[in-house]
């Protein structure tokens, strides 16, 4: 349920709601709708896949409608008065349900233990083994969504997203080189902290005063794919991506975490 490539470079790719896997027994228990999977981060992988040499990856194989491994385990919002999904998604992102069969307090119960668990288990192992190397470690957390949610958002979402829950889960210059890099992209439009501040990934494990760095890119995917069934990869829009991305993660792995003189000017 979880897929785990270990590299030896400071830099770590979480990567939480690719995976497709359903279960039988939780597919039987979702509607049309919900085994349409429309919230997938599609194709975030294959995006992703090769841009950094030894960087780690760390990606859960399970669907995020099985319960979303992005999420507090306590089931606590991450925003507050907006309107989000839950640890265990009971609608879709334009607030249709997804289940003919609502899963239960044991359900949720049970899936903590069986998915969510072993997923942050295994990317907390590899943050740990990396960190020891180094004594510190970037971890990138990888998110797609459609450009446009008016259940989610208002009018069209930008191409980059970045999130550092408003500069507390990594050093500025961390965040800095990120908006630079994106900043500097011709024909794309960048905002940090906007709609997607980081979601519990980057909340939890970034920390850091003790060399921990965490960032979430949440992706417009119309940059990349088409964003409507089946949808398909793009690979002249996603080889334009991989121009941007690959640099920037690369001198994110190269970063000196102490580094106070990158400004976004």
């Amino acid at each position: 349920m979880v897929s785990v490539q270990s590299g030896d470079s400071p830099l770590v790719l979480a990567i939480p709601h690719a995976g497709t896997d359903l279960p039988p027994e939780i597919s039987a228990q979702l509607n049309e709708t919900g085994r349409g999977l429309s919230d997938t981060d599609w194709h975030i992988d294959r995006l992703y896949a090769d841009l950094v040499p030894g960087a780690s990856v760390v990606s859960a194989r399970f669907h995020r409608y099985v319960i979303d491994a992005n999420r507090d385990p306590s089931g606590a919002s991450l925003y507050p008065g907006q309107n989000t999904t839950t640890l265990v998604p009971l609608t879709d992102f334009d607030g249709t349900p997804l289940w003919t069969t609502p899963p239960t307090e044991a359900d949720t119960a049970q899936r903590l233990a069986q998915f969510h668990a072993p997923y942050h288990a295994a990317l907390s192992a590899e943050i740990a083994r990396i960190h020891a190397l180094y004594g510190f470690v970037f971890i990138y957390d990888c998110h797609s969504i459609r450009s446009e949610i008016p259940f989610l958002f208002d009018g069209r979402l930008p191409d980059f997203n970045i999130g550092t829950n408003n500069g507390t889960t990594c050093a500025p210059a961390l965040a800095a080189l990120a908006e630079r890099h994106c900043t500097a992209a011709s024909g794309y439009t960048t905002i940090t902290n906007g709609r997607f501040r980081g979601g519990w990934t980057t909340r939890h494990y970034g920390r850091p005063e003790a060399g921990f760095h965490a960032i979430q890119m949440e992706l417009a995917q119309a940059t990349y794919m088409h964003e409507a069934p089946p949808w398909a990869y793009d690979p002249d829009r996603a080889t334009r991506l991989r121009a941007v991305l690959g640099p920037m993660l690369r001198d994110i792995a190269a970063l000196d975490p102490t580094d106070t003189t990158l400004t976004t000017d």
